[in-house]
């Protein structure tokens, strides 16, 4: 206690002790006591048993015998008191950061939490009324699902087998794997080795697989050693090509970094290469740069229509120093495509009625006789299974009671009324015939005229030069 408080505290005590006296001196008569005699009389009207103002006083200054230390008391309690105050608000502060913490950690791993930030469990209820605790999005706290068992991965060159058509595919796919695997063990024992290129050029109509066979090589890639992930990363020239000079190379390596590792699938990669095109050359640039630079874990593959692609690879030296490899990919039969529909059905848990399967195979006929030169392939016959199915869901959903088969069939209800759904099996054959005599169409850009070439100018299939490798 400072020495300014001390002294008020001795001034009011002896301003207490002055003013006991004062009362004892103006009122000791009428309470029992007298200022102008030695000896006391007992107040009138009273009895003697009742406390006078002056006993009363002095029995209040005996509980107060030291204001001072009452005083320090009184001023420690209340320093105690702030204190505690202070510790139960830095108590408070801590733990409402902890629980933040943990809202935080939770809402970044699983994207819902409990209020109390704990983890969601399968059953948590309040400890006072049983109830199931909720999350912060107002409903009750779910049951963790149980982990579903992951299903080996399949072996590449087995995925590649199962595939629909493309035995020449096969058969290339093979030879190059077993060459770079070769060639790969020869390195590692310290033998020389023949310089590969691991980078392809994928040309054919779309719908044919190339995507898929892409995907199947990088994780062969990677099953051999020449890669460390396999991955595939799909891009066309919307995901290479920005909209300024200069942001083209930044869009296009990011694309690049994401497919390290594994393999950069560049669909209509042509498009890249058009006249006056400073942004496509930009991406190509990039490209290049990027398979110089990163030779040993990154392999580009470029896709797209035959003519097109070839005059792309031949347009910068660059491209075709570094792409000598070349997988044709041919249009499916009628007979493949009526698989990959069937495939698709068992896939999926489909059953085709006899009568419905006639006009699904001359449904592709007519549309593959009728778009010669932009008929999709598989592609096409995908998107004729989802539009099959979704015409059966609507037709079972009107049923009352669907039975489990009712769920599964497929008939000629389901087809909707286009080509092919009142064809005899005579018109089918006819259609067929007339489908296989079809030459296959050659594909150009759209407004790019096709230089005349002489026969003796002809350059040589880049296939050929790769099989003489």
């Amino acid at each position: 206690m400072d020495k300014r408080t001390k002294k008020d505290l001795e001034r009011l005590e002896n301003l207490t002790n002055a003013e006991r006296n004062l009362l004892k001196g103006l009122y000791g008569d009428m309470f029992g006591t007298s200022t102008t005699g030695s000896g006391s009389r007992k107040p009138v009207g009273r009895k003697t048993s009742e406390p006078t103002a002056a006993d009363l006083l002095d029995e209040a200054y005996k509980k107060h015998k030291d204001p001072l230390a009452d005083a320090k008391k009184a001023l420690k309690e209340a320093q105690d008191l702030v204190a505690r105050t202070e510790e139960l608000s830095q108590g408070m502060m801590d733990s409402n950061k902890k629980k933040t913490d943990q809202l935080m950690e939770n809402l970044g791993r699983t994207g819902e939490v409990t209020p109390d930030g704990s983890p969601q469990t399968a059953k948590q209820t309040d400890g006072d009324s049983g109830m199931p605790v909720q999350t912060a999005t107002g409903g009750p706290a779910p049951a963790p699902e149980p982990e579903k068992p992951k299903e080996p991965e399949k072996d590449p060159m087995e995925e590649l087998e199962s595939l629909v058509g493309l035995t020449t595919i096969k058969e290339d796919v093979k030879e190059l794997m077993a060459f770079v695997k070769i060639q790969k063990l020869r390195k590692d024992a310290g033998l020389k080795s023949v310089p590969v290129s691991l980078h392809l050029v994928f040309t054919g109509n779309p719908g044919t697989g190339k995507t898929t066979v892409a995907r199947i090589i990088g994780r062969l890639y990677k099953q051999i050693g020449v890669l460390s992930q396999g991955q595939l990363v799909e891009v066309d020239r919307s995901g290479l090509v920005a909209g300024y000079v200069g942001q083209t190379a930044l869009k296009t390596q990011e694309q690049i970094k994401k497919a390290m590792g594994g393999v950069l699938f560049i669909d209509e990669a042509y498009a890249l290469a058009q006249k006056d095109d400073a942004f496509g050359q930009e991406a190509i640039d990039t490209v290049l740069k990027a398979m110089e630079d990163h030779r040993d874990d990154l392999v580009v593959i470029v896709a797209g229509y035959t003519k097109p692609m070839e005059k792309f690879i031949n347009s910068n030296p660059g491209l075709k120093s570094r792409f000598n490899k070349y997988f044709e990919f041919p249009d499916y039969t009628i007979d493949e495509l009526e698989a990959i529909f069937n495939l698709n059905c068992k896939k999926y848990d489909y059953i085709v009625e006899e009568d419905a399967q006639k006009q699904i195979r001359a449904r592709i006929v007519s549309r593959k006789m009728q778009r010669q030169d932009n008929f999709a392939n598989a592609r096409e016959v995908r998107n004729m299974f989802e539009d099959i199915i979704t015409n059966q869901a609507r037709r079972v959903a009107a049923m009352e009671n669907p039975t489990h088969d009712d769920m599964m069939l497929i008939t000629v209800m389901d087809l909707s009324d286009d080509i092919g759904d009142k064809t005899d099996s005579k018109e089918i054959e006819k259609m067929e015939e007339a489908a296989k005599a079809l030459p296959a169409p050659e594909l150009e850009l759209p407004g790019e005229e096709e230089p005349a070439e002489k026969p003796e100018e002809t350059p040589e299939e880049p296939e050929k030069t790769a099989e003489d490798q």
